[in-house]
């Protein structure tokens, strides 16, 4: 990037009348098709906004945005930044920016266990190997012999100054030290000791014979991890640290040492990148969430729901026909992501959608802003159901449905904290809307009687706004006994608060299904393989060997959720599937799960 360029050498003031120039325009159009341009802050997209609307012959609207913005023109940035990568594509996204994964990587120091095991076999072998080889000549004790003894003993010192990782060739018992005592004793000129003799000649014996059975280690050659985690960090140098980077340029931060590298560096040339620090490099890419999937770059439900802002910037700028327009609004979500709004104007720092240059290109979007918020949440959602059956949603994720869902006017609001309302101790009332969605859609269904829940006895609470009823319903599922109810949850007579107890805070999220039942309801939620598709998936999940009690749990709550929403032909060939999987499981696992398959069985 020029750093002369007038977008970026000019106060900000200055740079808002270049743009609206003959040149300015013109360079404004080039930045919109080629995309080569940055955003630090949504404000910076205002004036390629300009130039988009003039050129879809919009001119009047454009001439009210200028005049809209003049006031702020020199307080507020509104020119873009020229870039020398192309902006990210509007359904890109990425797990890691360069500057996150440049933080990673720097933390990467070298393992002491492995670098003295590496000393060991590149630095203490090869001299054991000589000193032997010293002793098994032909001309022992003669002038030559006692010469290169000399120059041994002397490359011992510096060694050991110099690597001291490992001190087993101080051991005196070790072969290695009895050569060299003997090695010192012979040059010394003293009298050989008998016993030093017979020393020698077993430590002799016995290193011939370990050497004839010795293999070749395997990667001791190799350079260490973190010396390449160095060259990696180097190489995202190059880059801006607040962003992805594209295919090819993401594939050649993991590519082999190039010759030139290893010349700088010492490291050998063709040397692969090892796949610890392979992945956190290649986290870095930016392309389309099904590819960052297939490729295992977002590995649980809790990075996806990182990944959530961006997501919503994709799907929002999706539904503009114009390939730049849909680059460039996708940039303008993305960069209030990072920065949040000014104050420049108070009426429009509450969100992207009120920015007077996102409003100027409404008219453009297939969806009026409702829609886009109502289908955008029905998508997070499913999407998080689809990838991840068994792992339910996220809290972090919650957080982003519950703040979509206030822009959505849904029937029943999203509630993210089983017991919110930590002032009198008992249930929200988001959560007795959710229990009540709940019982509606499970009442009579395989997840209400393996449970052991009365959903009929929940929609009459739900129905009579009883939260207390409810709060005891919890803590008796959690065998929790609570005496009264005290308008403090510091007041409970028996027990935790309930707002804090781990065990009724679980029942919460069982009798209300952790918001699913609320999305399959109001939003009409259907994740494209189906139902008995996820039920199959949930149960790997809770199946696979390693997974804890608490995750297994889980797992297998939203097996139940999942197979109840099926129908009877459905259900049965999911049983029959699960069956068929079972007796394929290692004794442990088969063990693990036999109780709840069996109360499966049984209710379903």
């Amino acid at each position: 990037m020029d750093e002369k360029d007038p977008l970026t050498s000019l106060p900000p003031g200055d740079a808002f009348a270049y743009c609206l120039t003959d040149e300015g325009r013109a360079r404004l159009r080039s930045l919109l098709d080629s995309g080569r341009y940055e955003l630090r802050a949504p404000e910076e997209a205002a004036l390629l906004t300009v130039a988009w609307l003039v050129r879809a012959g919009d001119a009047s609207g454009a001439a009210e945005l200028v005049e809209e913005l003049r006031p702020h023109a020199h307080e507020v940035r509104f020119a873009p930044r020229p870039a020398d990568l192309p902006s990210p594509g509007p359904e890109a996204v990425h797990h890691r920016t360069v500057g996150e994964a440049a933080a990673l990587l720097a933390l990467r120091g070298p393992d002491e266990a492995v670098e003295a095991q590496r000393e060991a076999l590149t630095v203490w072998r090869p001299y054991e190997d000589e000193l032997l080889a010293h002793w098994l000549r032909a001309d022992v004790d003669g002038p030559e012999w006692r010469t290169a003894g000399a120059a041994l003993l002397e490359r011992h010192r510096s060694l050991a100054a110099a690597h001291t990782r490992c001190t087993k060739h101080l051991d005196p018992k070790e072969n290695t030290s009895i050569l060299r005592r003997a090695l010192e004793e012979a040059l010394s000129g003293r009298t050989p000791d008998p016993r030093a003799a017979g020393l020698l000649k077993h430590a002799l014996t016995s290193m011939v014979a370990k050497r004839d059975r010795a293999r070749p280690q395997p990667g001791q050659d190799r350079p260490a991890h973190h010396a390449l985690a160095a060259l990696v960090l180097r190489r995202l140098s190059a880059y801006p640290v607040d962003r992805g980077l594209p295919e090819a340029e993401a594939a050649a931060l993991v590519g082999p040492v190039t010759a030139e590298e290893a010349a700088k560096s010492g490291l050998p040339a063709g040397a692969a990148i090892p796949r610890a620090v392979r992945e956190v490099a290649g986290s870095v890419l930016d392309a389309p969430v099904e590819v960052l999937l297939e490729r295992g770059l977002i590995p649980s439900a809790e990075v996806l729901a990182e990944l959530a802002p961006q997501l919503i910037a994709t799907r929002y700028a999706e539904g503009y026909a114009d390939a730049p327009l849909r680059t460039l609004m996708a940039a303008t979500y993305r960069a209030a992501r990072r920065r949040s709004m000014r104050h420049w104007i108070p009426a429009y720092h509450v969100g992207v959608a009120e920015l007077p240059w996102v409003r100027a290109v409404d008219r453009w979007h297939r969806d009026a802003p409702a829609a886009r918020d109502h289908a955008v949440l029905a998508w997070l959602a499913e999407t998080s159901l689809r990838v991840f059956p068994g792992a339910g949603l996220p809290t972090r994720l919650l957080h982003v449905l519950s703040e979509l869902e206030g822009r959505t006017a849904l029937p029943t609001p999203i509630h993210v904290d089983p017991f919110a309302d930590d002032f009198s101790g008992t249930a929200s009332p988001r959560l007795l809307d959710a229990a009540r969605n709940a019982a509606e859609l499970l009442c009579g269904t395989p997840y209400e009687r393996y449970y052991g829940i009365d959903y009929a006895a929940v929609r009459g609470m739900a129905a009579t706004n009883d939260r207390k009823g409810f709060t005891r319903l919890c803590a008796g599922r959690a065998g929790r006994t609570l005496l009264t109810l005290q308008p403090s949850p510091s007041h409970w007579t028996a027990g935790p608060a309930p707002t804090r107890d781990p065990a009724v805070i679980e029942q919460a999220r069982i009798l209300t299904t952790g918001n699913l039942a609320t999305l399959v309801r109001d939003l009409r939620i259907a994740p494209e393989p189906g139902w008995p598709a996820l039920a199959r998936a949930a149960f790997t999940e809770a199946a696979r060997a390693g997974t804890t009690a608490k995750r297994s749990a889980r797992s297998w709550r939203h097996l139940l959720f999942h197979l109840s929403l099926c129908d009877a032909d459905e259900r049965a060939g999911v049983l029959a599937w699960i069956d068929a999987e079972a007796a394929r499981l290692p004794v442990r696992a088969a063990a693990r799960i036999a109780l709840p398959l069996a109360h499966l069985r049984l209710v379903a």
